[in-house]
């Protein structure tokens, strides 16, 4: 599990840091604020403890970090992705559970490869992370893999390619995880069928019954949860993963995202991590309540001022932040109850 973490002079971020994380960590803010910057970089860190050494790939950790960032961001060169500003240097630091920190850096001048790493006695995970985009790949996944994987052209970076590469792992035939088990049918409740691939035809389909849907007739909101119940079948994610999630009210009823954090709540209570970021009220109330709930931390991030990206750090244990996405709902509650008074 990630423990901590500290970005300086990350693109928009010219400073987050956080400690004492926890199973669901929440990350909200205006747009442009950085949000999903951060979850790149995040992922982009621990994908590369995950990714190097493993099987027949013999790169080294530095190699394996400038891979995994230069094809997450796609920038022209990795110094595009220090903030602008004269002599400003990315330090970054990631620290996981009962391991010393992985920290790196480079300057505005950096072409591919970073060179500044500290990696002293850090194991490498045997674990799958994951991210989550807001947009569904099961109808691009053919062009996401012509273009991100045989073409190594820029257009789907590589949190794209790797849920697609990630959804393709065979399910397989010894039982599952209980509690995996019980998730997957969780998921598969929410609606009346069950996403497969069709391994004759090569393609995704929506099977309700004996009926069969092309994925590209079937809904945005069905497609999401169908990706999440095949990662959690196939057991590409254990519970020691880390799943990162941005906007997963994306194409989601309120109901479906109410559904969607009571199965996030199990895997994290059996070990996995989550790091979200929303744009969503009802995300940050029903995480609120769940922290009441479970009498848990759920540390929560924001940048409450865009122009001076400032970030605050809360916990929904405490209660509810305060911030844009709480403020702008309760202006509106108020707004219709002086519209009924009047």
């Amino acid at each position: 599990m990630i423990k901590a973490f500290e970005f300086n002079n990350l693109g928009p971020l010219e400073h987050v840091a956080a400690d004492n994380l926890g199973q669901i960590n929440l990350i909200i803010g205006p747009n442009s604020a950085g949000k999903t910057w951060l979850l790149k970089a995040l992922y982009s860190t621990i994908r590369t403890l995950e990714e190097a050494g493993r099987g027949h790939d013999n790169r080294t950790l530095s190699e394996v970090l400038s891979d995994k960032l230069y094809w997450t961001f796609q920038p022209d060169k990795l110094g595009d992705l220090v903030t602008k500003g004269k002599g400003k240097k990315l330090s970054a630091s990631v620290t996981l559970e009962n391991q010393p920190a992985l920290g790196f850096g480079f300057g505005q001048e950096t072409t591919k490869q970073v060179n500044d790493l500290e990696d002293s006695g850090i194991q490498r995970r045997q674990a799958n992370s994951i991210f989550l985009p807001p947009k569904e790949v099961l109808s691009l996944e053919k062009i996401i893999l012509q273009t991100a994987v045989q073409e190594k052209q820029f257009g789907f970076d590589s949190t794209y390619s790797d849920l697609v590469l990630a959804l393709q792992k065979d399910v397989p035939q010894d039982k599952m995880n209980h509690t995996l088990a019980q998730t997957s049918q969780a998921l598969e409740k929410m609606f009346p069928g069950r996403i497969e691939y069709d391994r004759q035809k090569k393609e995704w389909i929506y099977k309700v019954g004996n009926a069969r849907y092309s994925i590209n007739a079937t809904a945005e909101g069905i497609k999401k949860i169908g990706i999440m119940d095949t990662l959690v079948r196939n057991q590409y994610l254990t519970p020691d993963s880390v799943v990162f999630i941005d906007e997963p009210e994306s194409a989601l009823h309120p109901d479906a995202i109410i559904k969607l954090f009571d199965i996030i709540n199990v895997l994290a209570r059996q070990g996995m991590q989550f790091f979200i970021a929303s744009h969503s009220y009802y995300v940050v109330k029903k995480l609120y309540l769940i922290a009441q709930k479970e009498d848990w931390s759920i540390p929560v991030f924001y940048c409450q001022d865009n122009k001076r990206r400032e970030w605050i750090s809360a916990d929904l244990k405490d209660g509810m932040p305060d911030n844009s996405i709480i403020s702008e709902s309760v202006r509106l509650y108020q707004e219709e109850v002086g519209l009924a008074l009047d």
